[in-house]
């Protein structure tokens, strides 16, 4: 008779090496510009990259392992880790040299503010004499 050894931790499997993409929001405040945010947590601002080209805004990055933690010490995994990259293409209106962004509890701020003859403006109804 062949003895198995039963694994309690053999059926939770490992979710790691599957890609991820972190969830995003993108909203227009009024005319004045579009704003993203991306969920990033446990993330620094050295591992998130955001870059604007051609009317395409990149954010792309890494979310690491924690330095104290080995991944073979891990019994299941269910958040994501690893390479991620997005891209979104942006309305020509779009004023790429003011785009900005900001990292605070776990969330990327990107905002893309629209270029000035983009806003819609009030037009003065001169009255002919």
């Amino acid at each position: 008779m062949t003895v198995v050894r039963w694994d309690p931790f053999r059926e939770f499997g490992f979710t790691t090496g599957h890609p991820w993409l972190p969830p995003v929001d993108i909203y227009q405040t009024g005319d004045h510009e579009l704003v993203l945010t991306a969920e990033l947590p446990d993330m620094t601002r050295e591992d998130i990259d955001v870059t604007v080209e051609n009317f395409v805004l990149t954010v792309k990055g890494e979310k690491k392992f924690g330095s104290d933690i080995k991944e073979d010490q891990f019994h299941h995994i269910e958040r994501r880790y690893g390479v991620f990259s997005r891209s979104f293409s942006l309305p020509r209106t779009v004023d790429a040299s003011k785009v900005s962004a900001d990292y605070k509890n776990g969330v990327l701020t990107v905002r893309l503010p629209l270029r000035e003859e983009a806003k819609p403006r009030q037009i003065k109804v001169d009255v002919a004499a």
